[in-house]
């Protein structure tokens, strides 16, 4: 049972940073689309689901740093890994962006074919790309910043970022 639990643990403190990440930039992006969409009549994701994407996406993440292929410039300088990682997280981004839209005229129209035309043909495309390159910008940030604490190491990252923690009472020295 330890060792399920030891599991566990570990699963959730790997699944924590890019979940909290994409829970902020989520929220981020849904603003960002009422702002832009601000009486236009379209309906915007809840936090509730604007949460569970992030949970959702925070488990892909890590699913996706399973396959061989992600880690595919680990000598190169940071940048590399980071826009490689950057790329791949953006087409799924894109994709998992164009579906929201498609879900939302599927609902009204009499197919999936149908629907997808009908999206094509009315969908704000400004608005659709200017939250993509929002999107792209965020991940890159979050790519860089993962590759960072790759090679440095989370801790350090940790120090660099948010200053010295403080240190645990067994690890100070008795004067």
């Amino acid at each position: 049972m330890n060792k399920l639990a030891a599991t566990i643990k570990h699963e959730f403190m790997e699944m924590l940073p890019p979940t909290l990440f994409f829970f902020v930039i989520l929220h981020i992006v849904a603003i960002v689309r009422t702002l832009m969409t601000r009486d236009a009549g379209i309906s915007l994701p809840t936090s509730a689901s604007v949460t569970i994407a992030a949970l959702v996406l925070g488990k892909c993440v890590l699913l996706a740093n399973l396959l061989p292929f992600v880690n595919r410039f680990p000598e190169k300088p940071l940048i590399w890994n980071a826009g490689w990682r950057t790329l791949i997280y953006t087409l799924v981004a894109l994709l998992v962006h164009y579906l929201e839209h498609l879900f939302d005229y599927w609902k009204e129209a009499p197919g999936l074919v149908a629907a997808n035309h009908r999206l094509l043909a009315e969908i704000n495309w400004p608005h659709f790309w200017a939250i993509q390159i929002l999107l792209v910008t965020l991940i890159a940030n979050y790519c860089l910043f993962a590759e960072l604490a790759r090679v440095i190491g989370p801790d350090k990252l940790r120090r660099i970022v948010f200053g010295p923690l403080p240190t645990k009472p067994a690890e100070r020295a008795d004067n």
